[in-house]
């Protein structure tokens, strides 16, 4: 199931961070560092499936190369603390496959950052998770700095803003449900938390990898042990209420496989006896309507919820398609037809149908066609 996941920071020195270091491990290559006389290699590294750099228009062209690119911005900093550059990163839908993926995530960030004046780094990860599933996600490095043909100028106050952050985070929401419209796949995400979607349910924090790794270290073990108890707790409130769960998933999509709900219960449970619970407690809930199976032959199931709100849906749409009184005069669309024809644009038998079908009387009209058949 989609899930949605967007977090920013900044690359700095105050940190001990280095900015080819950085670029390196996101990339999984080799780069040599000028500022500290050493070479960072991450070629070993698995999962990276695509990775470039992205300039924006007026760009000096040798800042495509990744080692050059970060080591003039790390000459370009001279405080011990600076400010090196804003990483990104987001999750991409699993249903998506590789080559969707990597478009999904080079248009977003063409759009929202390179389109802005900012060069990126951008590599796409596809990784497992723990249970074996596609976990793909993307890092985006971004530099701080105005860019010209000379190379960088000033720091760009204007991409620190909070907002800015807040329209990029409801911006992926929107591309990628707009996305997964398009390629017909089911799931949506939705950049709100959840209790401003009215979900009974506590965010967690994201524990990388890294730090699962070394939970002994002082505030990576206390975001560890947090991060536990939320899950411990958020199940509690699942076994309790399994609405809860039922309402959290068909939130981002209206049926489910019990793949699906395993998932998610993994993410809202602490240790394998109260994962069991939890699907227990859902699986044993009266809200809970087993669809049949679907054409993976895999069983499907929904809420009552849902199907309540597709009723509505359903029955709104036969009281709007039995209006008149929204079609378009036929000399109006008689002129556009005439247009196009003038412009080369002459519709095939199927797409006029169509095109009389939405201009028509009815309060609603749909049209499925295939994608590219215009």
């Amino acid at each position: 199931m989609a899930i949605y996941h967007f977090s920013a920071k900044v690359v700095s020195r105050a940190n001990g961070s280095s900015a080819v270091a950085s670029a390196a491990y996101r990339s999984a290559s080799e780069l040599h560092d000028d500022r500290l006389n050493r070479d960072h290699d991450f070629s070993n590294k698995a999962g990276v499936i695509h990775s470039e750099v992205m300039l924006p228009e007026g760009a000096p062209e040798r800042l495509n190369d990744r080692t050059t690119l970060w080591n003039e911005v790390e000459a370009g900093e001279k405080r011990k603390d600076a400010q090196l550059a804003r990483e990104v990163e987001f999750s991409i839908p699993r249903e998506m496959n590789e080559k969707q993926g990597v478009q999904l995530a080079r248009d977003f960030v063409k759009k929202q950052f390179v389109d802005r004046g900012m060069v990126a780094d951008l590599n796409v990860h596809w990784d497992k998770a723990k249970d074996g599933t596609p976990k793909p996600h993307a890092h985006v490095m971004m530099t701080m700095r105005d860019v010209g043909p000379e190379g960088f100028g000033k720091k760009n106050r204007d991409w620190n803003s909070t907002e800015l952050l807040k329209d990029w985070r409801e911006a992926w929401s929107a591309h990628v449900n707009e996305r997964m419209a398009e390629l017909g796949l089911d799931g949506r995400i939705d950049h709100r938390s959840y209790e401003a979607q009215g979900i009974g349910l506590e965010p967690q924090h994201k524990i990388g990898p890294a730090a699962s790794r070394r939970p002994e270290q002082g505030l990576e073990a206390e975001r560890i042990e947090d991060h536990t108890r939320i899950a411990r707790e958020n199940g509690e409130r699942i076994i309790a209420n399994p609405n809860v769960a039922l309402d959290a998933i068909t939130r981002q999509q209206a049926t489910f496989t019990t793949r699906d709900l395993a998932t998610f219960a993994f993410r809202h449970s602490d240790g394998k006896e109260q994962f069991d619970q939890v699907m227990g407690a859902v699986r044993a809930s009266p809200e809970l309507v087993a669809l049949g199976k679907d054409g993976r032959d895999q069983e499907r199931f929904t809420s009552r919820d849902m199907i309540a709100v597709e009723n509505r849906l359903e029955r709104a749409g036969d009281e709007l398609a039995d209006r008149a009184g929204h079609g378009v005069a036929d000399r109006h669309r008689d002129a556009a037809i005439g247009a196009a024809k003038g412009r080369g644009l002459v519709l095939s038998g199927e797409q006029r149908d169509a095109f009389d079908h939405v201009t028509g009387s009815a309060g609603l009209a749909s049209v499925v066609g295939y994608a590219g058949s215009g």
